[in-house]
């Protein structure tokens, strides 16, 4: 880059006598362009855009600075996922339930009087007696609904990425003044 840069702002002598042999200018867009110094080599900048041109005795040059910036995306991806389902748990219950039921109660009266009735065994008296029996039947009910449903959530991530730019050196040799122009070369170096 300083042999552009002192092919840029070299000696007078040498671009005076590379003004008298070879006098072109060009600048076209992106492309890289040098015009012919010395024993005819041409200099271009690597990676860079230069474009030079002889007019006089006043060599012009200029160099396009680049740098990198984040091209970021996002993309959805699968993060898992929710299943409902039941299970059926079985648990022993056990229920307090009143119930009734008759009893006979017998009771002895004496009696002393005289009667008529003949003595026999055939004569019965017949008394039902009932009780209240335990029917269990089940029956379900519901207990709960449970729905599930998606919902988006924004957060913030940090991203940190090393980032590329390029800065300009200028360099001299010899006893080459460089005045301040719309560039502001005298500052290039203390950025």
């Amino acid at each position: 880059m300083s042999d552009f840069l002192g092919g840029l702002f070299g000696d007078e002598k040498s671009q005076g006598t590379q003004d008298q042999k070879n006098q072109y200018s060009s600048s076209q867009g992106n492309d890289a362009s040098s015009g012919s110094q010395g024993n005819g080599a041409s200099s271009s900048s690597q990676g860079n855009t230069a474009s030079q041109s002889a007019i006089g005795n006043q060599t012009e040059g200029s160099l396009e600075l680049h740098k990198e910036e984040l091209d970021i995306t996002k993309n959805n991806v699968s993060a898992g996922e929710v299943v409902l389902s039941k299970e059926v748990v079985e648990e022993q219950k056990t229920v307090d339930v009143p119930v009734m039921h008759e009893e006979v109660v017998i009771k002895r009266t004496p009696v002393n009087q005289r009667s008529n009735a003949s003595i026999t065994s055939e004569e019965t008296v017949h008394i039902p007696v009932s009780e209240e029996q335990v029917e269990v039947n089940k029956y379900t009910v519901t207990t709960e609904e449970i729905s599930a449903s998606k919902r988006q959530v924004e957060e913030t991530q940090q991203v940190q990425e090393t980032l590329k730019h390029e800065e300009a050196h200028v360099n001299t040799t010899g006893s080459v003044d460089i005045v301040e122009g719309g560039s502001g070369f005298e500052d290039i170096n203390k950025g």
